[in-house]
């Protein structure tokens, strides 16, 4: 899958965190590859299952210098896997320790909008929105917050007017491109397992809406991914 990527003309890799077992994951594999960078977090699905045990882990973990962010971090009402409640104190929590630790974070939001920006307004902290599915009339909002927009592999779908819409008035230095891999897998391959090497899918349908050339909007995202995480290029 690395050479694939490779191929595909990659030069970085974030693996994201979501849960303990799975950041550390992320970062024993960042250790090994060059490439690979990791983030740590807890997502909105084990929002329930954190303790004291998992804050005082959870900020160890993200003191390795391969951590670029914490992430991934936010609200999820569609499966409600977490009760509301506690995925909002969960959020908030790792919101001030990503101000404490001066990372960015990665942001899940699904059928929270509304919460996640209200989260949001008074951090002092930037990050990205990943998967943006909440179309154009939020751009505004998200942009003017400081945070970028996470495009992945449903901007290739034929029913996803909405997101092209956004992806068409957003800044192009505000965009980023993910695969969420193994999920959300881009056109031609959706049915299969996602991967890092499919993300060249996405870049082609973000300049396919922008009326530029593929090398320019991977250029642009690329120099926006090595800002936003600081790895450089």
């Amino acid at each position: 899958m690395l050479d694939r990527a490779r191929e595909a003309g990659l030069v970085a890799i974030v693996d994201i965190g979501t849960d303990l077992p799975s950041s550390r994951a992320a970062i024993e594999l960042a250790q090994q590859q060059h490439v690979v960078y990791a983030t740590v977090g807890v997502h909105p699905h084990e929002a329930q299952h954190v303790t004291s045990e998992t804050w005082a882990e959870l900020r160890a973990l993200a003191r390795h210098p391969k951590v670029v962010a914490l992430g991934e971090i936010g609200l999820d009402y569609h499966y409600d896997f977490s009760p509301r409640p506690i995925q909002r104190r969960v959020f908030a929590d790792q919101l001030a320790l990503a101000s404490d630790l001066g990372l960015p974070v990665v942001i899940h939001s699904r059928e929270a909008h509304a919460d996640v920006l209200a989260a949001l307004e008074d951090w002092d902290g930037t990050g990205v929105l990943h998967a943006y599915a909440a179309g154009p009339d939020s751009l505004d909002r998200v942009v003017d917050m400081g945070f970028y927009v996470g495009i992945s592999g449903p901007v290739t779908f034929k029913n996803a007017d909405r997101l092209r819409q956004a992806v068409a008035l957003a800044p192009l230095d505000r965009l980023l491109v993910e695969t969420d891999c193994p999920y959300l897998t881009p056109a031609p391959h959706r049915g299969k397992r996602n991967e890092p090497a499919y993300v060249r899918h996405v870049v082609q349908a973000v300049a396919r809406v922008r009326d530029l050339p593929l090398e320019a909007v991977a250029q642009a995202t690329t120099e926006n991914a090595c800002r936003f995480f600081g790895i450089g290029d």
